[in-house]
Formats: structure tokens, C-alpha cells, sequence
């Protein structure tokens, strides 16, 4: 059980670094498109580029934001509950959210699919095949799932979930 743990969390950690890539990528591709402008050259598809990487920033970073506490949650109503209520409160709500988010992948599979069969390209200078770009929705989707399913398990079998806080210390020179 500590390896499917171990993986989970690695799975969890590996998006979230490849969603912090994608931002720098973002950067890069913005700084090249600006040298670029300025010695007079093209960089086709710039644009482009920068919406597939922030694509996959989103949806590579759900599942480590959803585990860290990012994701907004309303806790007043779940602070005002007692431990019974809450419980099953948070098991619908992670139930609700992990089908969701199941349907969600499964339908951005079949686009992805139909996507590949006829070869669908850009409409922009760049033309590319727009299931490589597509394929990351997937992904995030299916790892923010997973994360979804794990916090629904966690509270179904040991009455909390797997969701940290990263709080900031507020005592300032205290």
C-alpha cells in the first residue's frame, strides 16, 4: 500500500513539475516571439505554442493544486458540521467531483481520438496536429481523476482526506 502511495504522489508531484515547465515554456516562447519582432524575422505559430503550453499548465497542475489546498473549496459550511455530517458531505463532494472529472476524461479521450483519425492540424501558420496538444487535456484530466478518486477512498476509509494546507506564517516578528 506505501508503494501505490509513493507513486500516487509521484504521479501528483511529476504533473505539477511538467505544469511549471509549461510556464517556462510560456516565457521562452514569449521571449523569442519578442526577439524575434525586433530583428525583423517570423516565429510562426508563437501564439499558438504559448495557448498549448498554457493548456497544459492547467490541466497538468490540477491534481497537485487539488492535494496542496489551491483549489478553492468552501470549508464554512463543512467547519459548521459535525464529524458525521462533514463526512458525508465530503464524500458526496469528492464523489461528485471524481465522476465529473471521470466523464470529463472520457469524452476528452474520444475528441483526441477523432482528433488523430482525420488528422485535424491548426488553422495556424504552425499546423500542427492538434492531438499532440490535446493528449495533455487527457492527461490532466485522467491524473486529477485519480487525485479525486484518492481523496474520495481516503475519506470513504479513514474519515479524512488527503488534502494539505500550505499555510503562511502570520506571527510577524512576533
Amino acid at each position: 500500500m506505501r508503494m501505490i502511495r509513493k507513486l500516487l504522489d509521484a504521479i501528483y508531484l511529476g504533473a505539477g513539475v511538467l505544469a511549471a515547465v509549461c510556464l517556462v515554456a510560456i516565457l521562452i516562447i514569449i521571449v523569442v516571439q519578442m526577439v524575434a519582432r525586433w530583428t525583423g524575422t517570423v516565429f510562426p505559430g508563437a501564439a499558438s505554442y504559448a495557448g498549448y503550453a498554457m493548456a497544459g499548465a492547467s490541466f497538468l497542475a490540477f491534481a497537485n493544486a487539488l492535494n496542496r489546498g489551491a483549489h478553492i473549496r468552501v470549508s464554512i459550511l463543512l467547519n459548521a458540521l459535525s464529524a458525521g455530517p462533514k463526512r458525508l458531505l465530503e464524500i458526496w463532494c469528492f464523489g461528485l467531483a471524481a465522476a465529473i472529472a471521470c466523464y470529463f476524461t472520457y469524452y476528452a479521450y474520444w475528441f483526441v481520438f477523432w482528433s488523430w483519425k482525420f488528422k485535424e492540424v491548426s488553422q495556424d501558420q504552425d499546423a500542427t496536429l492538434l492531438w499532440m496538444p490535446q493528449s495533455v487535456m487527457v492527461v490532466g484530466g485522467a491524473i486529477l481523476s485519480i487525485a479525486l478518486i484518492d481523496n474520495l477512498v481516503s475519506v470513504i476509509f479513514k474519515g479524512n482526506h488527503r488534502i494539505t494546507r500550505d499555510l503562511v506564517d502570520q506571527s510577524f516578528g512576533e
